[in-house]
């Protein structure tokens, strides 16, 4: 611990955000162990952060500026520690720069230290399939290998306080999205095995463009070494290729027809090959690798088959916040007999749904809409529908709408923004109303 502790031990350091997810609770606990002076800094008020705040009481070097953010808190500071999402643009992040205070990424700061312990960092990204790579990876590694941890974009885990359980022989498997990557970049890192799944429209109304997207997508790889390895899909091929960079890309075959998976769909066997070449790069055989990947149930909220109900099969597919994403569900699970009632709606994110409209004609017998800024575009273009300020309703409905055979599909294709406080909250509440259906 001691060794792990020596970059924050005695410093003053500012957190710009905190959250509710626990991921920056844990940050800010492993600083503040580590003897650090902690100043957490959020625009979200004190009952917002209620839980969070309650888990930091016992650390008096933790102290509190809530409800915005002020100047003197970023440039008095030995450095900054941001949360994913905050803008490129911030003027507070700006003003630790101009006053020559170093701005880090928890995760990013992870990845370095352990990589210098001489841990091995493989990294996923990709706009669909990361968190199914990531946990298939682990799911995997973790049956065969000591020494595991999975972190990065997860539930709840503070990748930063993995730091005093890394080994020299550590292999430590991240999901990684392109906020996280961005705190790559400014550090110059990339994970010596890399996986970059895919590359579709996503977080518009935080990006200028694609190409602003892709860029942090590509520090997953921009500093990678020629003995490293690089995954990727062939959709995503071309353009890492047009990168030239330092590992040579590799686009795996398919998973043998035989190999039985699981988890439904087509997206989902290419998901597993992704997962079989970065697990055969890492010296596992080819039968520990299907029968690891034989055995990988879906995780919550991806395609997630929750239970059946007279005759009907509900799926949670609540990590669904593109439409492209609930076009992969719509086609893993159709049986050509449009007997799917889709429940979907939510915040707009700037996003194209004229592919998914045309994808809910030909699969769905009825669709259930949740209230909120994208729902009202697409309501236009949808004959049968209904529309619900709340998810109970909405299940309620869909269930009513059902017959024996019929699938029961919540995928949003959209944010939860307006509704729910995020899309953890709903997932909640999704599989809590579908339990208590008697």
């Amino acid at each position: 611990m001691e060794n792990v502790c020596l970059p924050f031990a005695g410093k003053k350091i500012t957190v710009m955000g905190l959250g509710v997810l626990g991921r920056g609770v844990g940050d800010v606990e492993f600083l503040a162990s580590c003897g650090a002076e902690v100043l957490v800094t959020d625009k979200k008020t004190p009952l917002e952060l209620e839980s969070s705040i309650a888990r930091l009481k016992q650390y008096p070097n933790v102290t509190f500026h809530l409800e915005g953010h002020q100047e003197e808190d970023f440039i008095s500071c030995d450095m900054v520690i941001k949360a994913a999402g905050v803008p490129a643009t911030s003027a507070f992040i700006d003003a630790a720069h101009t006053h020559g205070v170093p701005v880090y990424m928890s995760t990013a700061l992870f990845a370095r230290a352990a990589m210098e312990m001489g841990a091995t960092i493989v990294g996923v990204t990709g706009t669909r399939g990361k968190s199914t790579v990531t946990r298939m990876i682990y799911e995997v590694l973790k049956a065969h290998k000591k020494d595991i941890l999975l972190g990065g974009n997860i539930r709840g885990v503070s990748t930063l306080a993995l730091l005093p359980k890394v080994t020299q022989k550590t292999i430590a498997v991240l999901e990684l999205d392109s906020w996280q990557l961005q705190g790559f970049g400014d550090l110059g890192i990339s994970p010596q095995i890399a996986v970059f799944t895919n590359l579709l429209a996503d977080h518009q109304n935080y990006y200028k463009n694609e190409e602003d997207y892709f860029n942090d997508k590509a520090n997953i790889f921009a500093f990678q070494k020629e003995d490293n390895v690089l995954i990727c899909g062939s959709a995503i091929v071309e353009r890492i290729r047009a990168e030239q960079p330092s590992a040579p890309p590799v686009v795996p075959s398919q998973i043998p027809a035989e190999w039985t998976l699981k988890l439904p769909g087509n997206h989902n066997r290419e998901n597993a090959s992704l997962a079989a070449a970065a697990l055969g790069a890492l010296g596992l055989s080819e039968e520990k690798i299907r029968t690891g990947l034989e055995s990988c149930e879906s995780l919550e909220g991806r395609l997630q088959f929750v239970r059946e109900v007279r005759g009907i099969k509900i799926y949670n597919d609540n990590n669904a916040t593109t439409p492209d994403a609930t076009i992969a569900a719509l086609r893993a699970l159709d049986t050509g007999t449009k007997n799917i009632i889709l429940i979907m709606g939510g915040a707009d994110k700037g996003l194209d749904a004229s592919t998914l409209l045309y994808e809910i004609a030909q699969t769905t017998k009825r669709v259930i809409l949740l209230a909120g800024t994208g729902t009202q575009l697409i309501t236009p273009f949808i004959q049968d529908y209904s529309i619900y300020d709340n998810l109970k309703d909405a299940v309620d409905e869909a269930l009513r709408s059902a017959a024996t055979g019929d699938i029961v599909l919540f995928s949003p294709a959209h944010s939860s923004f307006g509704m729910f406080t995020n899309e953890y909250e709903r997932n909640d509440e999704f599989l809590q109303i579908v339990r208590d259906v008697t």
